[in-house]
């Protein structure tokens, strides 16, 4: 596919507020979980939260979308120069020529759970959420979308893509199509997920939840650590000869499995990594990084595991990052697309924190330890229930 450059790109997780923050607690492997103090009866766990969400109010003008989720949205999106980066696009090519793509796992459930918790009857005897609740944007999958276009003023095509744990990494791929049919020139594109009840009980019920902060890989993992995030990047044609990051392929599947296990044989994970290398035309070998989904569960990594080894030789460098974020669920897919992006512009490739023993049914290319190199391409893996899956690939360097 034609090379997609990336103007600007950004996180906020527990790790902070902006790339540079990222990256100086993924070199000094400094973790940002802690234990659970979130909601009225914390469970017993690890979590990754972003500190002073209860103190950001959204800006007066952007009221009726005010909740846990889009706060953290506004937030991510004041850093690392995305504002003015956002205005130049718009000055190039017109606010209805960008598009902006985001995804989410659980949008602003939060708020509707408060409305339940909150819920009174009324006139008719019929409990209805609190007049301060009563805003149906935010009850609804697309509020953060909805949110963005209003404080962005873009004016293009808008859309909220919710496919569980690959939803902010499959909106890359909808953005590179969209400006590939010349729909647009450009995408603003990310995620972001916020912790809420029906998330830290809802895997929790599943058996999926660790009581110790996650170990992705090792051999006596037994669970993920569940975090909030939210990041976004800018994207736009890149012209010929240009330098600088791209985004060069893109893979998808959908193996439709089980309702919430991998394929056994990983089949939709392979899948999304070969159709990510053929689309950039990029040999397994040349890829230096592969930030995995590893979510720190037993079956996950093992499959993901399998997966990777079958394609990759022994020397790639691959690690899962959530042992410093958690998983962040909708927002993982624009958070670990940003950590492969800091891998290509940094060379500190990061292995994968609080885990020390190795699973020996995991292959050579699972990397404990960060290690530092300059690297031409990097990869990005995010799997979504259902068998939602969505490989990127990155590169530094010159557009072919």
């Amino acid at each position: 596919m034609p090379p997609i450059a990336l103007r600007a790109f950004s996180a906020t997780t527990a790790l902070g507020t902006g790339i540079e923050a990222q990256a100086s607690a993924l070199a000094a492997r400094r973790g940002g979980l802690r234990r659970n103090d979130f909601g009225t009866a914390p469970l017993p766990t690890w979590i990754g939260r972003v500190e002073g969400l209860e103190d950001a109010a959204l800006p007066a003008r952007f009221a009726g979308w005010e909740c846990r989720n889009n706060r953290l949205a506004w937030l991510a999106l004041q850093q690392d120069g995305l504002p003015d980066a956002l205005a130049q696009l718009v000055s190039r090519h017109g606010a209805d020529r960008v598009a902006l793509v985001v995804g989410t796992s659980t949008s602003s459930i939060g708020a509707s759970e408060e409305g339940y918790a909150r819920a009174q009857p009324g006139p008719d005897g019929v409990p209805a959420f609190p007049p301060d609740l009563q805003r149906p944007i935010v009850h609804t999958p697309h509020s953060l979308g909805d949110f963005l276009q209003h404080a962005t003023g873009l004016r293009g095509p808008c859309a909220t893509v919710a496919t569980a744990c690959s939803s902010s990494a499959k909106v890359f791929a909808q953005a590179a199509r969209l400006i590939q049919a010349g729909v647009v020139d450009a995408a603003l594109v990310g995620g972001v997920d916020t912790l809420c009840g029906s998330v830290l009980f809802g895997f929790n019920a599943l058996g999926l939840v660790s009581q110790d902060p996650c170990r992705p890989f090792d051999a006596a993992r037994d669970g993920l650590s569940l975090g909030e995030a939210g990041g976004f990047a800018l994207l736009e044609r890149a012209g010929a000869g240009e330098t600088g990051l791209q985004l060069r392929g893109y893979g998808e599947s959908s193996d439709a499995h089980h309702m919430s296990a991998p394929h056994p044989e990983g089949l939709g994970a392979s899948l999304a990594m070969r159709d990510a290398l053929a689309r950039a035309g990029v040999d397994p070998a040349q890829v230096g990084y592969l930030n995995l989904h590893g979510t720190s569960t037993p079956a996950n990594d093992a499959i993901e595991a399998r997966a990777v080894a079958a394609l990759f030789p022994e020397g790639l460098h691959a690690s899962s990052t959530k042992g410093w974020t958690g998983h962040t669920l909708g927002a993982a897919g624009i958070v670990e697309s940003v950590i492969a992006l800091l891998a290509l512009r940094d060379g500190v490739l990061p292995g994968i924190l609080n885990s020390d023993t190795p699973d020996p049914d995991c292959g050579p290319q699972i990397r404990f330890d960060n290690a530092v190199r300059s690297i031409d391409y990097a990869m990005n893996n995010s799997f979504g229930f259902g068998g939602n899956n969505c490989s990127l690939v990155f590169a530094r360097g010159v557009a072919a």
